[in-house]
């Protein structure tokens, strides 16, 4: 399966009957966790690894590569120019403490360059997918990104990955000169979220330092159809990445 549009359709059913599932057959246990040994600020709960056995299923038969928060790299075709990046449950503490937002993400990418992403809103039950060359839309209806133009009546998504060092003054004044600018700073615990509200125009800026690849491909893909712009820089930790994301206006004014 090579054709774009069949990939598009096939990955917003995936996104959507996940999301659905989970919804649906949300059993007791799903919100069980861990703390990972290795980054104890982490947890992983059992939807995590539900969510990602149904969407691998249905992706690897297309033989594409995947990279996915839980699995790793599941290697696809030698010859494939693409790789589809997920997310299982982004917002993984949300989630499971009935505390905010969380969603399914799905993302294609080729070359480091995002096509298009899928995001399947738990919270709002609602699909969003779009990518540079395609628009981006929300449940069939186009969407764009605001039209703010100042700092000081702007609005910025943030947050602390755990991958953040918050015991390092130098990160923290860095962080104080980025969201001191705005008006307004909400910090809503998923990343894909968060660049669904720039996306969608209801903030105006989302970045964050050492946020991994997974959390913010697909959402990265959608700013980008909704006539925003995304810079991102990898960082040392395999798969990290510093971003910044907002419309075309806001986007001059800063320096990743």
């Amino acid at each position: 399966m090579s054709d774009l549009n069949q990939l598009l359709e096939l990955t917003k059913s995936v996104a959507r009957q996940a999301g659905e599932k989970l919804l649906k057959n949300n059993k007791a246990n799903y919100k069980e966790y861990i703390h990972c040994s290795d980054l104890p600020k982490e947890i992983k709960a059992v939807a995590d690894t539900e969510l990602e056995k149904e969407i691998l299923k249905k992706l690897t038969p297309t033989g594409i590569p995947i990279l996915s928060e839980e699995a790793g790299f599941v290697e696809g075709q030698a010859d494939s120019k693409y790789m589809f990046i997920i997310d299982p449950l982004d917002g993984t503490f949300n989630f499971v403490k009935n505390l905010g937002p969380c969603a399914v993400s799905i993302a294609l990418w080729q070359d480091q360059k995002p096509i298009f992403g899928v995001i399947y809103n738990l919270i709002d039950k609602k699909l969003f997918w779009g990518g540079d060359a395609m628009g981006a839309y929300c449940d069939n209806q186009p969407i764009s990104v605001s039209s703010t133009s100042s700092q000081v009546g702007a609005s910025i998504c943030t947050g602390f990955p755990v991958r953040y060092d918050v015991e390092s003054d130098n990160s923290m004044q860095n962080f104080w000169n980025l969201v001191k600018p705005y008006a307004k700073v909400r910090m809503i615990g998923s990343a894909a979220v968060s660049l669904l509200n720039v996306a969608e125009g209801s903030a105006d800026v989302y970045s964050e330092q050492s946020i991994m690849l997974w959390d913010v491909a697909a959402g990265i893909a959608i700013v980008q159809g909704a006539g925003g712009e995304v810079h991102f820089i990898p960082r040392s930790t395999e798969y990290a990445l510093d971003v910044f994301a907002s419309n075309k206006l806001l986007i001059e004014r800063h320096e990743i």
